[in-house]
């Protein structure tokens, strides 16, 4: 039995929310996750206005199920979770509004958390990412990023081959499965309203920092590819209008002379791409995710959990492994390799927010 007690924060709408899913791979016993899920905490549907909303019924029936099948806790307030047991170490995952996250944070470590999951971007703004990062580090609390793509092969084999071949440029492509309608669209984007390059294009960007070496003090230029790159203003459900990229493609370049380029689209399939092409633009290699290696598990996925959002099952082997490696480090001491840290979270967050006037402005 795991010494690993999880409590996830932001269950979600099954079959919709990463919430959800990080639940069910938690409690697949074919996961090999060293770690038990003890507590999940529910703020939205839990409450009396989320009983009301879509989504409730199916929530409570994943509730009623995962009460009586595992003995899952279910709670409203992250304060209600019971102390650690003796004996035990607390991860916390936390898979909400990024609005909700700074104070969702702080009750996680209230609670005695000695690990904390992040989902993307971690914060609203730098300023309050830096604020948990502070309070990470005076409570000794280790802060472990939700960036699957730093773990993932197709941009590891991208690299690789690029480091190995001088002169080449590498592109990270990032394709969602949108339906491209203003509907589907205004719907994405008043979810996501923290914009594309702090929600979906997180990921891309944090391989930027991570891997080459981008900052915002380290940034020459940035040039959007207008052919490609479209923003768009649109109604969400609410009847507010947002303005964000339904697709964007972008080269940054630094001040060594480094060049990394990334293009997201909102609604061009489940896949992510790392291209490497020569100096003139002609592709050299391709690496995708998923790839051939990864069809059985994604196959397995879909049969036992069928009509949820493709991206999980695309997302399956990487978002899986980052919770092996992660549990594995809190359990038992240790780095969690690859995993991204709230430090790197924080720089990229500053250079989302460094890029997005300056691509919108360039796009108008």
């Amino acid at each position: 039995m795991s010494n690993l007690s999880v409590v996830l924060i932001g269950c979600g709408a099954p079959l919709r929310s990463m919430g959800w899913y990080h639940a069910t791979q938690l409690l697949d016993e074919k996961s090999d996750i060293c770690a038990s899920l003890d507590f999940i905490v529910e703020p939205w549907f839990m409450s009396d206005s989320g009983k009301l909303s879509p989504g409730y019924t199916e929530f409570a029936e994943f509730q009623k199920e995962a009460e009586a099948k595992h003995g899952i806790k279910f709670f409203t307030k992250v304060e209600d979770v019971p102390p650690v047991v003796e004996g035990k170490k607390r991860l916390a995952i936390i898979s909400a509004r990024t609005s909700d996250n700074p104070a969702l944070f702080a009750a996680c470590l209230g609670i005695g958390s000695h690990a904390v999951f992040l989902e993307k971007p971690g914060a609203p703004s730098v300023a309050e990412l830096m604020k948990m990062q502070e309070s990470a580090k005076k409570s000794n609390v280790a802060v472990f990023m939700g960036f699957n793509k730093n773990v993932s092969k197709y941009s590891e084999k991208a690299r690789k081959y690029a480091s190995a071949n001088a002169g080449t440029q590498v592109t990270f492509y990032h394709n969602n499965n949108y339906e491209n309608s203003p509907e589907s669209l205004g719907e994405c984007f008043e979810r996501n309203a923290e914009g594309m390059l702090k929600n979906m294009a997180i990921h891309e960007l944090a391989l930027a920092v991570s891997f080459y070496n981008v900052s915002v003090e380290t940034i020459a230029s940035v040039k959007a590819d207008r052919e490609y790159s479209r923003m768009q203003t649109l109604p969400g459900p609410s009847g507010k209008d947002f303005t964000d990229f339904s697709k964007l493609k972008f080269t940054i370049t630094t001040k060594s002379g480094d060049e990394v380029s990334i293009a997201a689209d909102r609604c061009g399939g489940d896949d992510s791409i790392g291209l490497v092409t020569d100096k003139a633009g002609n592709e050299l290699v391709r690496y995708t995710m998923p790839d051939s290696e990864d069809s059985a598990a994604i196959e397995d996925a879909e049969k036992r959990i069928p009509g949820a959002m493709p991206y999980f099952y695309v997302q399956h082997p990487d978002y899986l492994k980052l919770k092996q490696r992660v549990a594995q480090a809190v359990a038992n001491g240790g780095p969690a390799e690859g995993v991204a840290t709230i430090d790197v979270a924080v720089e990229t967050l500053r250079v989302a927010e460094y890029l997005t006037p300056t691509l919108m402005k360039q796009l108008k």
